[in-house]
């Protein structure tokens, strides 16, 4: 299953409330919803936070697609060519839309409640660290440092896809996920001394610092959680 992010920020003029009403409430149930390859498919909004006073996108799509094929048929059916696509510049900076393909690894894997919240970090690595070791060290960095995360119910790390880096190297190289019962609690956690595991600063780290995004999001389910058949000939 490939699990793609896509951050997008609002277009010029468009405030960041508007921007997140149009696309949980018009983009997503009338034109990418009707997109039959879609497994699952989720709205990650942002919501107000300490650590992102500025943000540069104000929420990330997630996308469930079972396999390179379907993901390739997608974007070649008249949902997406004649929905989606064209809709795109009515609510978003298509310019700055970021999306990163990934395979899902969990961390810590718990219940979360309707209200929960959660912390999504878009990252690059310090590209001193071979890929390879890169990922082993972060998983391994996150099943030790998770339990350390005051009220933390649960982490998954989305690392890019190998054929992010067919050709160079990918712009970012994951997506980690942690989730908390409420806003207040997200914050508990920011501001401990377990920070680092979420929001490293070290330059001589795995992750460089300078390309760290973090971005405090509620979850909207579009598709899901359950695996929606693919309906063939659509």
């Amino acid at each position: 299953m490939i699990h793609q992010h896509i951050y997008a920020a609002p277009k010029p003029g468009m405030t960041e409330a508007e921007f997140q009403n149009y696309w949980l409430n018009i983009h997503a149930v009338q034109f990418a919803v009707k997109i039959p390859q879609i497994a699952m498919y989720k709205l990650d909004l942002r919501l107000a936070c300490s650590i992102d006073p500025n943000p540069i996108w104000s929420g990330c799509a997630e996308i469930w697609l079972r396999n390179g094929e379907e993901q390739l048929a997608s974007i070649q059916t008249p949902q997406f060519l004649q929905g989606a696509r064209l809709d795109e510049p009515n609510w978003a900076a298509f310019w700055m839309t970021v999306g990163l393909d990934c395979d899902n690894h969990s961390i810590l894997d718990n219940e979360v409640p309707a209200t929960a919240v959660k912390l999504i970090v878009l990252s690059k690595r310090n590209l001193k660290i071979d890929l390879t070791d890169y990922q082993n060290s972060r998983k391994q960095d996150l099943k030790t440092g998770a339990a350390t995360i005051p009220s933390l119910l649960k982490c998954q790390l989305a690392l890019a896809v190998e054929g992010s880096y067919t050709i160079g190297e990918s712009r970012f190289d994951e997506v980690a996920h942690f989730w908390f019962a409420n806003v207040e609690a997200a914050e508990t956690a920011l501001a401990s001394s377990a920070r680092t595991i979420m929001l490293p600063e070290a330059t001589d780290g795995v992750l460089n610092p300078l390309q760290v995004y973090p971005m405090l999001v509620k979850e909207h389910w579009l598709i899901g959680p359950q695996e929606r058949p693919l309906v063939q000939n659509a």
